[in-house]
Parts: C-alpha cells; sequence; structure tokens
C-alpha cells in the first residue's frame, strides 16, 4: 500500500511539473510585455529618430483630431505602421494591451505603433492607461474621425496595416491574441520581417 502512495504521489508531481512547463509561456498563445514603460523605453532606446520621437510620447493620449493624425503618419513615412484602434470600456481592447506592450517593444525600432482612441471620453481613457501602459501614444478620436479616415470598421478592437508608401495593406477585426499572430500580420502585411 505504502509504494502505491509513493508511486501516485510521484505521478501527481510529474503532472504539476509538466503543467506548469507548458503553461509557461514558450507557446503560440504566449505574451511577454516588458514589466513596466520604463523597461520598455529602455528597450527602445537608439531606435532611429521618427520612431524614437514617437517613443518620446509613449502612453499618452494626443489631441488634435485629424490633422495631427495625418502629421504623424507624414512624419513616419517610408516606415511600416500598426495603428491600433481601442477604447476603455472594450473588454477586447483590454485583453489585447498585453501582446502591443510585447510588440510594440520587441518591433518599435523597426515598425512604428500608433493608438487611436475611439469613441471614448479622455478622462476614462487616461484612467485606463494610468492603470497598464503602451510603448506608443494614442489619439484621442471621440467622434471616430480618424477610424473614418483610416476607412476602418466601426468595431473595437480595429487594427490597421499601412506599408512604407502610406497604403492600408491590412484590417484586423478584433482583438490579437498572442505575440505569434501580431508578429505574423507584421511580416506578411508590411514585410517588416526582424527580431522577435
Amino acid at each position: 500500500m505504502r509504494r502505491v502512495l509513493i508511486l501516485l504521489a510521484s505521478l501527481a508531481l510529474i503532472a504539476v511539473v509538466v503543467i506548469g512547463l507548458t503553461s509557461a509561456g514558450g507557446g503560440d498563445g504566449a505574451t511577454d510585455p516588458p514589466d513596466s514603460l520604463a523597461d520598455a523605453r529602455e528597450e527602445l532606446a537608439g531606435a532611429p529618430a521618427p520612431l524614437a520621437a514617437l517613443h518620446a510620447q509613449a502612453n499618452e493620449l494626443l489631441p488634435g483630431g485629424t490633422e495631427a493624425f495625418d502629421q504623424q503618419l507624414a512624419a513616419l513615412k517610408g516606415r511600416p505602421i500598426v495603428v491600433n484602434k481601442w477604447a476603455s470600456w472594450c473588454l477586447p481592447c483590454k485583453e489585447e494591451f498585453p501582446v502591443f506592450e510585447s510588440i510594440g517593444t520587441k518591433r518599435g525600432k523597426e515598425v512604428a505603433f500608433i493608438g487611436v482612441n475611439g469613441g471614448d471620453k479622455d478622462p476614462a481613457a487616461r484612467k485606463y492607461l494610468d492603470k497598464t501602459w503602451l510603448p506608443f501614444p494614442s489619439f484621442t478620436d471621440p467622434d471616430e474621425v480618424i477610424s473614418r479616415e483610416l476607412k476602418a470598421p466601426k468595431n473595437y478592437p480595429m487594427t490597421v496595416f499601412i506599408d512604407r508608401t502610406g497604403k492600408t495593406t491590412y484590417i484586423h477585426s478584433g482583438p490579437y491574441r498572442s505575440d505569434q499572430a501580431l508578429i505574423d500580420d507584421i511580416d506578411k502585411y508590411l514585410g517588416a520581417a526582424g527580431s522577435s
């Protein structure tokens, strides 16, 4: 009887170890964002000038509507751009934030990331960003004027891929649930292969 108990305890321990190792990241669903905005900024140090200017405004809500947004896109011409539309009230948006924290940092030296906070009130968006963070700025778009300019659907979240020539190459509706899914779309629609 004692041997059976020892065998069962050993099997239980092995099962716990195996489950722990397989769920500790590294799979297709793994998301591994930096621990903080300060860590992300450190990792993004040394980015080319137009991207460094973008990173200097990380986690900020930028006013100015379409004019300011268009100026930002013009400043980034020649670089691949990922625009992510989110809102503080959108649960799927919140679920994908860790993916954008992670990939916005890992790929931020080669790809420009910009947020668009649509259909939201600035205080609610600011309160949400104070709880979490993004390694890039977000333009406020309470009336979804920027979203219409991008010809983006009204649903949330939504991600627009703009190539080096300024052409929209893909619009993804819904949340990204893993780092790899976003990396795959960046590589496929922007040809921005690099270290991930």
